[in-house]
């Protein structure tokens, strides 16, 4: 397994109560203007955290792309669980993602672009799998202390995120720090 990536062993952590709390997915999800038949790339699913809310806000198809089985088999069981059928499970790195140019209308990239090396390729598939106009919500770690979260050399401040979004050609529309711990990026293609 790559050095930065999340453990799947740890996948409990990516549902829990305090999380949900802290960073309530509904919430965070309105910053993206879904509409009815949007389409959506979930980078780095996990266990659906953002996929599940994102297909209940439109009819049109949500790829749930992680590099882990083990997280797309968690997905698929929710998914049968709640009887939805526009979510296509996905497995492939944020690098290099097996989908087709301008397959979505928006892309969600929560806590995982720390773990993409080199960041600046992660970011072009971004912007390739984006439709002209289409928007990603980031979510990361903010390169300060804290008791959770990957190790603080693995973080990316956001100062230096919202240049490496500029830089790949996106145009930042929204900058905001849910919580101490955490920012949010919206860029716009």
């Amino acid at each position: 397994m790559h050095e930065r990536r999340f453990n799947p062993v740890h996948m409990h952590r990516l549902d829990s109560p305090e999380r949900r709390k802290m960073l309530p997915p509904d919430t965070l999800l309105q910053q993206l203007p879904i509409q009815e038949t949007d389409s959506v790339v979930d980078l780095g699913a996990g266990t659906g955290y953002f996929t599940i809310p994102a297909a209940q806000r439109t009819q049109g198809p949500v790829f749930a792309v992680d590099v882990e089985p083990q997280m797309l088999e968690v997905i698929k069981g929710k998914v049968e669980e709640i009887g939805t059928d526009n979510v296509e499970l996905v497995q492939g790195a944020i690098e290099d993602v097996p989908l087709e140019d301008e397959t979505a209308n928006h892309v969600i990239a929560s806590l995982v672009l720390h773990e993409v090396e080199p960041l600046h390729r992660g970011l072009s598939e971004i912007h390739r799998l984006l439709k002209d106009g289409g928007h990603c919500l980031c979510l990361e770690w903010e390169k300060t202390p804290s008791e959770m979260g990957p190790p603080l050399h693995h973080r990316i401040h956001s100062n230096d995120m919202k240049k490496a979004f500029e830089d790949a050609g996106f145009t930042v529309t929204k900058h905001e720090a849910p919580t101490p711990m955490h920012y949010l990026l919206v860029a716009r293609k």
